[in-house]
């Protein structure tokens, strides 16, 4: 097997240069990839050719864009994907993939080339959908949180259905015994691999962390490995590499490598496999295209499985939708931008016919449903939320973080968990294991762990949260927290407990981040924690009476004497209350004070009178 380079660097070139010439024209480099393999290949020029050399490091670019795809796949952003974007995967997903399945069959085809046509039907393209979110600037909107979960589901369906179809395949057709037997061991690669996923992994993450262990080539190396012994893992059961790859992917996440490393891992993936090997796959993929299927009867097939792909797709969407009570006309607009196929549904044909179960023009037909499918979907999406927006019905949204991070589980943080806990979620991380007891014993969420290490921020909560409090002793390990928590996990509101004015002004990284003090300003911190311990303290809810800073209004508090505004009561709402809250008319203040003596005059020893 002998490896041409220069037809290597032509099929590079046509690659990166069609590619990029895409991508200005708004598309997915994986349009204009394809398309140079037609073009450029023995479907029309004849310049290109492929080879097994070739073929090997397309095989090898394909299984590490699905360990790609697999890391940029959040498994906890599928479980709280909204009941809106489940019901619009299941409905795009689903009816396309019977309606193509039947229409295959119905022009003669074999079980298995209707099983990978539906398939490709029902296949969403996470990729392109973000890009023409972010152009058409949709990204706020109830409708692109729908499609992006929509589009996150349905890959995933399409995964499990391809396992379930090459377990099939491997049983030789619909024999009970064989599918028994394959399905066993299916469950068994999955058994597998979720333990090591989710037990075995953050295990070594945490030692390769101590270790010191955190070079980026190691690690790349490292995730390799990992990926390729999970595709064999997946061959061994009956099932193809690439979900072995997209399952280690799924894996490999902040808990494992540390946010900071696995988004510099994830990049690196990238550029290995979409930036070069990948590209690769899609040129080559265009080379076995056959323009016979506009021709005689593979015609009235091609237009057929279009009709249905694209019909089907909306019409499920729509029908899985209307429970939602969002209106038909967003299901319509949500069933337009799914629409859209791409890398995943070309690696799926790809293989069909590698494996001889889907004919050369089976594969054409959807290697040209993908391109057109794609290239419609910038314009239907448009018109659709134009639609929409000229309706007054574009939803916009708010973000979904939600909760505070509240660093340092003391007598103080276990306080002002307790209060913000009535209307939010709540995490709290100490590396005390006795205070992380009594805030347990308090019905808080905590963890004992280092708050400086990714991980253990990141199992706190710290990805989900909209604020974080640092209230430890140590005012240089509250910087370093609040550093972390807006570069790395990009928490909007910080504050820390200052003890002194002069302590900002000491951390110069404080004045340069969005950082408030917590409580409205500095505090004495070891005497209130130690209030606070005993109970020494009264508590009163203080009403505001016009718009203030949080700032502003502890002055105001103080002239009454020592106090510390712990939360702001808004309504039904709890918000930790810091220098630069913004306070409304009719909210309240929690205050704790100082219960003050009563008055007792000074002992003052008798006149006696003089003689």
């Amino acid at each position: 097997m002998e490896l041409s380079l220069l037809n290597l660097l032509l099929v590079l070139l046509a690659a990166w240069l069609a590619g990029n010439l895409a991508e200005r024209f708004g598309y997915p480099s994986v349009l204009g990839e394809l398309l140079a393999g037609i073009l450029l290949g023995p479907p029309v020029l004849g310049l290109l050719h492929g080879s097994e050399a070739l073929g090997v490091l397309a095989e090898l670019g394909v299984l590490l864009m699905m360990l790609y795809i697999g890391m940029e796949i959040d498994p906890r952003g599928l479980a709280k994907a909204s009941w809106a974007g489940l019901l619009a995967a299941i409905g795009g997903f689903v009816t396309p993939f019977v309606l193509a399945y039947l229409t295959v069959r119905w022009f003669g085809g074999s079980q298995a080339s209707g099983l990978f046509v539906g398939i490709a039907a029902g296949i969403t393209s996470l990729a392109t959908k973000s890009r023409i979110l972010s152009d058409l600037q949709l990204l706020d909107t109830r409708l692109a949180n729908v499609l992006m979960a929509g589009a996150l589901i349905s890959d995933t369906f399409a995964l499990i259905a391809f396992a379930a179809i090459m377990g099939v395949v491997e049983a030789g057709g619909l024999d009970l015994a064989g599918i028994g037997l394959v399905t066993l061991k299916a469950v068994l690669f999955f058994a597998v691999t979720a333990a090591a996923g989710y037990l075995l992994f953050p295990r070594i993450g945490r030692r390769l962390t101590a270790a010191g262990l955190t070079g980026r080539t190691f690690n790349f190396t490292l995730i390799l490995m990992i990926a390729v012994l999970f595709g064999h893992l997946a061959e061994l059961a009956g099932l193809h590499s690439i979900l072995g790859a997209f399952i280690a992917g799924l894996f490999l996440r902040d808990n494992v490598l540390g946010r900071t490393l696995a988004e510099d891992l994830t990049r690196a993936v990238r550029e290995a496999s979409l930036g070069l090997l990948a590209p690769i796959f899609f040129v080559t993929a265009g080379f076995a295209v056959s323009f016979r299927v506009f021709v005689g009867a593979d015609l009235g097939l091609f237009v057929a499985i279009m009709a249905v792909a694209v019909v089907g797709k909306v019409i499920g969407t729509v029908l899985f939708y209307l429970p939602t009570g969002c209106g038909w006309r967003e299901g319509v607009t949500v069933g337009l931008g799914m629409n859209g196929r791409g890398a995943v549904e070309i690696i799926v044909a790809g293989i069909g016919l590698e494996r001889g179960l889907i004919s050369q023009e089976i594969f054409s037909i959807l290697v040209f449903m993908a391109i057109a499918t794609t290239a419609s979907v910038p314009f239907f999406l448009k018109w659709g939320t134009d639609w929409l927006r000229n309706r007054g019905e574009l939803v916009r949204t708010h973000g979904e973080r939600r909760g505070t991070v509240i660093v340092g589980a003391g007598a103080m943080g276990r306080l002002l968990g307790r209060l913000l806990s009535t209307s939010r979620p709540v995490w709290l991380l100490d590396s005390n294991s006795d205070r992380c007891t009594l805030a347990e014993q308090d019905g808080l969420h905590a963890r004992c762990g280092n708050a400086l290490q990714e991980q253990e921020l990141s199992a706190a909560g710290a990805a989900d949260a909209d604020s974080l409090a640092a209230l430890t002793t140590n005012p240089a390990v509250n910087a370093l927290v609040a550093r972390m928590a807006i570069d790395v996990f990009g928490i909007p509101e910080v504050y820390v407990v200052q003890t002194s004015p002069e302590e900002s002004e000491r951390d110069g990284a404080l004045r340069h981040l969005r950082v408030s003090s917590l409580f409205g300003g500095s505090v004495p911190r070891d005497e209130w924690e130690h209030r606070v311990a005993l109970g020494a303290f009264t508590e009163s809810a203080e009403p505001v009476a016009q718009e203030t800073t949080g700032e502003a209004f502890r002055r105001k508090l103080e002239a009454d004497g020592p106090c510390l505004p712990v939360v702001v009561r808004r309504g039904e709402e709890f918000l930790p209350f810091h220098a630069g809250s913004k306070l409304r008319s009719g909210d309240s203040v929690v205050t704790l004070r100082v219960e003050r003596p009563s008055p007792v005059r000074p002992f003052q020893p008798a006149m006696r009178e003089k003689p």
